[in-house]
């Protein structure tokens, strides 16, 4: 079933979404906050969009022209819905592809910025796939995985052009692995928490596109400070 929610805290803004698919997350919520966006950056994708969460929030820090790409038609189509009722067609340009495509769309070191809430899983046991096929290639590497992130970033990014991923912190060696493979280099990290007394599930990564060494850890952010109830930090994204 669609529907139709608020966008945050961005009065009048709404983003619209189908209950049988993935509702927008807090992970984008804390990518579209952490990404380091500045007054030269003119070009900005995000790949992966869903229904583009991130490219909407994005509008409200910069002046940049965002493209978001996403290979699922439905996903794409409830994106292209809130992006016409909020007047941001003008700012956003979806594409609905895969993002390996993007090779053959753009020319090289177009981009200024890249964002991108990949799928965390790469395991291929069906059974711990959801059956959902939309929820499964959003939560699984089945056409998008963690070297096509690099690879596709690495084409499109001009140099020291900066990448931005949320991925679960379990991850961490290999993203760096791969970072490594295709000439990136951690600018800042920041680990989440679900609260002060569990281990981080997820992290935060800024790299540059054959960026100079020089890496800057922020502090720990933490979801929840009680049961149910969001930290001070995670409420003011929010807007409350």
């Amino acid at each position: 079933m669609i529907v139709r929610n608020n966008l945050l805290n961005y009065k009048d803004n709404y983003i619209f979404q189908d209950t049988d698919y993935f509702k927008m997350s807090l992970d984008s919520l804390l990518l579209s906050q952490f990404v380091t966006i500045n007054l030269r950056d003119k070009k900005i994708l995000d790949i992966a969009t869903g229904n583009a969460p991130i490219p909407m929030i994005l509008t409200f820090r910069t002046k940049a022209h965002i493209y978001g790409v996403e290979l699922n038609n439905e996903v794409y189509l409830l994106g292209k819905i809130s992006i016409n009722e909020n007047n941001m067609k003008n700012q956003i340009t979806l594409i609905n592809d895969d993002a390996n495509n993007l090779l053959n769309v753009f020319e090289p070191d177009f981009f200024d910025v890249i964002t991108c809430n990949p799928p965390y899983f790469k395991t291929k046991n069906v059974e711990f796939e959801n059956n959902n096929n939309v929820k499964a290639m959003a939560r699984h590497e089945k056409t998008l995985k963690l070297d096509d992130v690099f690879r596709v970033s690495k084409y499109l990014l001009k140099n020291n052009g900066k990448l931005a991923i949320v991925h679960r912190t379990e991850r961490l060696m290999e993203i760096i692995e791969v970072m490594k493979k295709y000439n990136f280099e951690i600018k800042k990290i920041r680990f989440v928490y679900p609260n002060k007394v569990k281990n981080s599930d997820l992290v935060l990564i800024e790299c540059v596109k054959n960026g100079k060494p020089g890496l800057k850890m922020l502090p720990p952010l933490f979801v929840y400070e009680g049961r149910g109830i969001y930290s001070d930090e995670v409420k003011a994204m929010f807007g409350e």
